[in-house]
């Protein structure tokens, strides 16, 4: 059966779009027009720009294109909606953003104390691998799936302990914690880690988990979420296996290897741009140190003709 049964609303998102535009406009106006008005000279970096419009059009492609009617049909699409919206979107946006207005942002007096708390990478990890499990948990997935408020809610959270977890790893605001080369390479490493049991769970459970997936009732009542009640009033649904010819546990663990994947891709292209920045900094520290002890030497010698 065809998902254009669902209607352009439901497919397309006209109103994401417009949220998209509208917090794309307020970003060039933040760092091109108004930036002045900050005291900061710096002009917008080409591939800070280009960071931010990417981190907007995948929110756009994961949130308002079908693959966000598909994520409530399979949830093969909802794990890679969600290995998108938590492990590459929160970094296109910290890279994106100008760290001077991270800076403004960052040292606004509440949210300075959230920061040094959440920030910390610990904390951060810790946070996102509950967040993240608890999520996940088939008690309060179906809940979730079913309530529009506890979904957007939750989704939110969902997604700044990510953004959290992100943070100490990308950020270069001026003034803020920075970690070293090697915690970093540890720090990823362990980011590899920390939601592998809730996907090995997902991955080698003998049964479907999630009766929005499995039990026809409930997962009409869980697309109310994307699709207007009017359009599936009119619609005769038993069921996503009519969309999908692939059995639950099958899509379930699919989908669990889908987001172990995708987010070992993700860490891996990190890790290589993180150990060949430590890599050039540990070499031009040591050609610092060689040519300074030359000098040094170079000097006492002539001193000792002298």
């Amino acid at each position: 059966m065809p998902l254009s049964i669902f209607g352009f609303q439901a497919l397309w998102s006209p109103y994401l779009i417009g949220v998209i535009i509208f917090l794309t406009i307020v970003y060039f106006l933040v760092t091109v027009v108004w930036r002045k008005d900050f005291k900061v000279s710096e002009p917008l970096k080409k591939s800070e720009a280009i960071y931010f419009v990417l981190a907007m059009i995948l929110i756009y492609v994961i949130k308002g294109s079908p693959i966000d009617l598909m994520s409530h049909i399979m949830f093969t699409y909802h794990m890679v909606q969600m290995a998108f919206l938590l492990l590459l979107i929160p970094m296109l946006l910290i890279k994106g953003i100008p760290w001077w207005v991270w800076k403004v942002v960052v040292e606004a007096p509440v949210v300075r104390n959230i920061f040094k708390i959440f920030g910390q990478p610990v904390v951060a990890i810790f946070v996102f691998a509950l967040m993240f499990s608890i999520y996940h948990l088939p008690l309060v997935f179906d809940t979730i799936k079913l309530d529009e408020t506890f979904h957007g809610i939750f989704t939110f959270i969902l997604f700044l302990s990510a953004f959290f977890m992100n943070w100490p790893l990308i950020h270069d605001v001026e003034g803020q914690p920075q970690m070293k080369g090697l915690y970093k390479i540890g720090y990823i490493i362990a980011n590899a880690i920390v939601i592998t049991p809730a996907c090995a769970l997902i991955i080698f459970s003998p049964d479907p988990m999630y009766a929005t997936y499995t039990d026809g009732e409930t997962w009409l009542k869980a697309m109310e979420l994307c699709v207007p009640t009017s359009t599936l009033s009119g619609l005769a649904l038993s069921g996503p296996q009519i969309f999908n010819s692939m059995s639950p546990i099958r899509d379930q663990q699919m989908g669990g290897v889908l987001m172990k994947i995708i987010q070992e891709i993700i860490f891996a292209f990190v890790l290589y741009k993180v150990f060949i920045r430590w890599w050039r900094e540990e070499k031009s520290n040591e050609d610092a140190i060689t040519e300074n002890a030359l000098k040094e030497f170079q000097a006492k010698k002539q001193s000792q003709q002298y």
